[in-house]
């Protein structure tokens, strides 16, 4: 089964943490393409809207939205995911795993684009608290 590290990174914050998906909780995400938004409760943010943005496979290849499908490919790039040019106008010929979220994945990097209101916020930590007494 598919087991995820996922960065989820908080751009107004600006911090990130980490969490394991293994198993039925990583299921929603295979197939998932970069770029698309989620529900948080997948990674239990409940109320949260997040969005993949990258990502790397087992052996470490990133991840890049220009390259269509879950499979790893060699592709002339210029700049971007996957190369950093040190003069202008170099390419170079680079592996890269594509855009869709297959079981080879190993790294999953998402943002936050929707909080929940405060109301929903404050009512999920009275719940929880009603839990723990």
């Amino acid at each position: 089964m598919a087991k995820f590290k996922v960065i989820i990174s908080d751009t107004q914050a600006g911090t990130s943490n980490s969490v394991e998906v293994g198993d039925a909780r990583a299921t929603p995400l295979i197939g998932k393409r970069v770029g698309e938004v989620i529900d948080g409760a997948i990674v239990d943010l409940a109320g949260y809207k997040l969005q993949i943005t990258g990502g790397s496979d087992k052996d470490g290849f990133p991840m890049r939205p220009s390259v269509h499908g879950g499979v790893r490919r060699q592709v002339v790039l210029s700049g971007g995911v996957g190369f950093n040019p040190s003069d202008e106008g170099l390419r170079r010929r680079k592996m890269v795993r594509g855009n869709i979220v297959t079981e080879e994945i190993v790294q999953l990097n998402l943002k936050i684009v929707e909080k929940p209101k405060r109301s929903e916020r404050k009512q999920k930590s009275q719940r929880e608290e009603a839990r723990s007494c």
